[in-house]
């Protein structure tokens, strides 16, 4: 029996633990000080304490990771989402140690973790980028020779940018004056290189993803697209598939692009190909995610996949036994995210214990969580309790089943934002498709603080 160490905590640790248990696979997990009883450490054969709650000296400290995996003699390690999951120094480390990681190699991620370098090779390659930059900005100066060239409004992105940091939208010459020194320092900070490129911002754009699942012998398969434009802060709270109110033909190119891209740069294992896709139908390649995300049941559901299981197969290298053409989807899905946060307070965190947790269930009703009745949120983590995945035949069954499942959830000791994903799902411009990234941010919280969503 092999033996996977998961190298992360809360609901995407518990998901890998439960696949792994499917697949016969025994489990280690690590916990920081803070975690200790939490449900993944409960949940696996081996539970192991790898340092204090500072993520820093526990999740992200690679060391102690690796001191545990070879402690309980891990064959495979898997990083989940968030944390060191994208980290090819990590991958490398792993390489060494005799470990296998469930993931892509080290120079994809070093590629498309770089997300101007990752820029650079599609526009190289021929596929569609939003005009920018060539190259990183390395001063005011540059910036502003570039904004000369593009216009304004433009977005400034950190080059090692992830997870919806190190983003600013310039519209003006004195925005732009004033906030450049400032997002590099922010980038340096945050990811530890102060590289930064520049793109043209393009308003009211749709933000569509495509799952790619790749072997080690030269298969690339999508497994269709997902809608993950309603974001606050470039944070997502729902997202479905496949996309709704988007002509067929350019969902087809957008996922044959990915594909394509996928393999332009030897890419192997699960990750997403994500795109803008502005409203005369153009679509641009924003960035691709060397890991598993967080919406991935969305995908699970429709397509019938166990998308964990797949990326260990792959890491084990094991052959496709199906076809693009056999991968076809059923029904429609919706993921709501719901976070521990005062939606009325401007989203202020909200940890606490939860008390008189009920979870909604029947056929068509999935619940991911890290956490039962009891357990405490800590505020030195992400603030997702759960997601409520709810799949039904057509995009309307989905959205009344997501209703019903969100009326049967009870949630006390903590505030949450439950009221508000419902509030968005009764919303006519979420009914018919009339939303972008900046929709919540600009059109809905208002509405919903004035009571009229």
């Amino acid at each position: 029996m092999k033996t996977v160490l998961i190298a992360n905590r809360g609901e995407i640790a518990v998901r890998i633990i439960r696949t792994c248990k499917k697949a016969g696979l025994k489990t280690v997990a690590v916990y920081s000080e803070s975690d200790e009883g939490s449900m993944h450490a409960r949940l696996a054969d081996i539970s192991v304490c790898i340092g204090p709650r500072q993520a820093e000296k526990s999740y992200l400290n690679m060391e102690s990771i690796l001191a545990a995996a070879n402690a309980y003699h891990a064959d495979l390690i898997h990083p989940g989402a968030g944390f060191l999951a994208e980290s090819a120094a990590f991958r490398k480390a792993c390489e060494d140690a005799g470990i296998i990681f469930i993931g892509p190699d080290a120079e994809s991620m070093r590629l498309l973790g770089d997300k101007q370098k990752a820029r650079q090779t599609m526009i190289e390659n021929g596929f569609p980028v939003v005009p920018g930059s060539v190259g990183a900005v390395e001063s005011l100066k540059d910036a502003i020779g570039v904004s000369k060239e593009i216009g304004f409004p433009l977005i400034i992105k950190a080059a090692k940018g992830g997870g919806g940091k190190g983003i600013r939208v310039i519209r003006d010459q004195k925005e732009l004056d004033k906030e450049f020194a400032y997002v590099c320092r922010e980038a340096a900070h945050a990811f530890g290189d102060k590289s930064v490129y520049i793109e043209s911002y393009l308003e009211n754009t749709k933000h569509i993803e495509v799952q790619i699942l790749a072997d080690e012998h030269g298969n690339t398969l999508h497994f269709g697209t997902r809608e993950c434009s309603l974001q606050r802060k470039n944070q997502k709270l729902l997202e479905e598939a496949p996309v709704a109110n988007v002509d067929a033909d350019v969902l087809r190119h957008m996922q044959e692009t990915a594909v394509n891209i996928a393999k332009c740069v030897g890419y192997k294992n699960a990750g997403t190909v994500e795109f803008l896709l502005t409203k005369d139908n153009k679509f641009y390649f924003m960035e691709m995610n060397t890991r598993i995300q967080v919406e991935h049941p969305v995908t699970e559901s429709i397509f019938g996949i166990d998308l964990i299981k797949a990326q260990i197969q792959v890491a084990l290298s094991h052959r496709f036994c199906i076809n693009q053409e056999d991968i076809v989807p059923k029904g429609h899905a919706i993921e709501c995210r719901i976070n521990a946060e005062d939606v009325r307070e401007n989203f202020r965190a909200s940890p606490g214990v939860i008390k008189n947790m009920v979870l909604p269930g029947g056929i068509g009703v999935r619940i991911d969580t890290g956490y039962a009745d009891g357990d405490e949120v800590s505020p030195f983590y992400d603030s997702m309790i759960m997601k409520v995945i709810c799949t039904g035949d057509s995009r309307q069954e989905a959205i009344r089943l997501s209703l019903a499942a969100l009326d049967e959830l009870r949630l006390d000791g903590v505030g949450n934002n439950t009221e508000f994903a419902k509030a968005m799902l009764k919303d006519n411009d979420f009914i018919t498709g009339n939303v972008h990234t900046k929709w919540i941010e600009n059109v809905f919280f208002d509405r919903f603080m004035r009571g009229k969503s």
